[in-house]
């Protein structure tokens, strides 16, 4: 009986050589792919491509920390409401439908409009809210869902600061607390009335239109009303009026207390919170622990250990107001 020898190996060497190099290159080409760049979807409810976002660069910042780099190894899909609710929810749609890894979130209706638009991407959150008693998460241990992220305590710090005002104006006897009418602010409110009837300190609402808010309408009444201090809401429709607000009270001679420290920037006398900036760079670490494997339903929420009071004494002295030196003293900023 008559062999028949495998034409390809025995007859063919070259090509069979070839076929073995064919076998090895298409694994090497395999592993050469580039890999998937992550994308970030980030809403700003109040924010404006026209304008530097603190935010933004800090966010950008902890990803930097963390070896992302925009537009090398991470991209960021900006989307920018300007302050005006009714985009916000096309906003996030539009993140949805590009179908980004994650979108970060900072105001309770984005928040909650993100929550409403998809159970699948994974939501990453810096919120001035209590995010379990909003119905956003479970738990602070324990989220649940799709969503985690970094709770600022704003509302939790409503008591100390109509205390901290107090104790630098010890003559205040009746506060103004200006807001948006938006459901966040509305929540802030109830809080300060929570505050206010432990302290004693009567209040009075001067809530304002969330698009086009009359301003000198809110302190015409105000004074009208004795209010003789202000508290002002943080709230997206009316972070971009700050200057206006601070100058207001100024004119209007009202020692005023914020949310933010931005705002004392802007001319507010006192301003009791955590750093804006660290809470929004802190928010990188909750994107990089995603995007390695982490599911956000098991990624407890972060809550600021530190807070800071700043003093501007510009303001103090254009209004009349001499800050006791034990306030000043605990001061962590002082402007001057």
């Amino acid at each position: 009986m008559k062999l028949v020898r495998n034409r390809w190996s025995a007859t063919n060497p070259a090509l069979a050589l070839c076929a073995v190099f064919f076998a090895l290159c298409f694994p090497a080409e395999a592993q050469q792919q580039p890999k998937k760049m992550p994308r970030i979807g980030y809403v700003l409810a109040n924010g404006d491509p026209k304008i530097p976002q603190a935010q933004v660069e800090a966010l950008r910042r902890g990803l930097r920390d963390l070896g992302y780099v925009e537009g090398e190894n991470i991209g960021i899909e900006y989307r920018y409401a300007k302050g005006k609710e009714d985009r916000i929810a096309s906003h996030v749609t539009e993140l949805v439908e590009l179908k980004v890894d994650i979108i970060v979130v900072q105001t309770l209706s984005t928040i909650r409009a993100a929550k409403q638009a998809t159970k699948t991407i994974r939501i990453v959150m810096v919120t001035t809210q209590d995010p379990v008693a909003t119905g956003i998460i479970d738990s602070l241990a324990r989220p649940g869902g799709n969503i985690t992220g970094l709770t600022r305590l704003t509302r939790e710090l409503s008591g100390k600061r109509l205390e901290l005002l107090k104790e630098a104006v010890p003559r205040i006897s009746r506060v103004g607390v200006l807001w948006a009418g938006d459901p966040g602010a509305a929540v802030a409110v109830k809080e300060y009335e929570v505050a206010a009837r432990v302290l004693k300190i009567p209040l009075q609402s001067l809530e304002v239109r969330r698009s086009n808010p009359d301003l000198d309408g809110a302190f015409q009444a105000a004074v009208k009303g004795h209010a003789n201090a202000l508290i002002m809401v943080r709230s997206p429709e009316l972070r971009r009026d700050a200057k206006q607000i601070a100058d207001l009270a100024i004119k209007t001679r009202l020692p005023s207390m914020w949310e933010g420290i931005d705002y004392a920037e802007a001319g507010g006398l006192m301003s009791y919170a955590s750093n804006d900036a660290e809470s929004f760079r802190r928010a990188a670490t909750y994107v990089d622990r995603i995007l390695k494997g982490a599911k956000p339903a098991d990624l407890p929420v972060e809550q600021p250990s530190k807070f800071e009071l700043v003093i501007n004494l510009k303001t103090a002295k254009q209004i009349g107001v001499t800050i006791p030196q034990k306030v000043l003293a605990r001061a962590d900023r002082v402007i001057k």
